[in-house]
């Protein structure tokens, strides 16, 4: 299983546009093969800052997602509200601690 957490900053006035993105493309996103888990995150001082958090089968799987038009078609209208790069991190749990 990877993990993948994608940090997006967004111009201020942008953030609605995003959002209503999101909302109209995250049931694509999360019933893309290969895809089992997806979670939007807001940054809790600043409101412009999100974070995706998704399970992927491999690292395949998440390739596979890149290269489809879904991909292609919500990241390019993504990153034209950006107001920085976005960062990207795939990891693997190692252990969960349980009570």
């Amino acid at each position: 299983m990877l993990i993948r957490i994608v940090r997006m900053t967004f111009v201020e006035e942008r953030v609605p546009d995003f959002l209503e993105n999101f909302e109209a493309n995250k049931a694509h996103i999360r019933n893309f093969p290969g895809c089992r888990h997806l979670e939007l995150w807001q940054d809790e001082n600043h409101k412009n800052i999100f974070m995706t958090y998704s399970y992927w089968e491999s690292e395949e799987a998440l390739n596979q997602y890149r290269d489809s038009e879904l991909f292609k078609t919500v990241w390019a209208f993504t990153k034209s509200l950006f107001a920085e790069k976005p960062q990207a991190f795939s990891s693997k749990k190692i252990q969960e601690v349980n009570p």
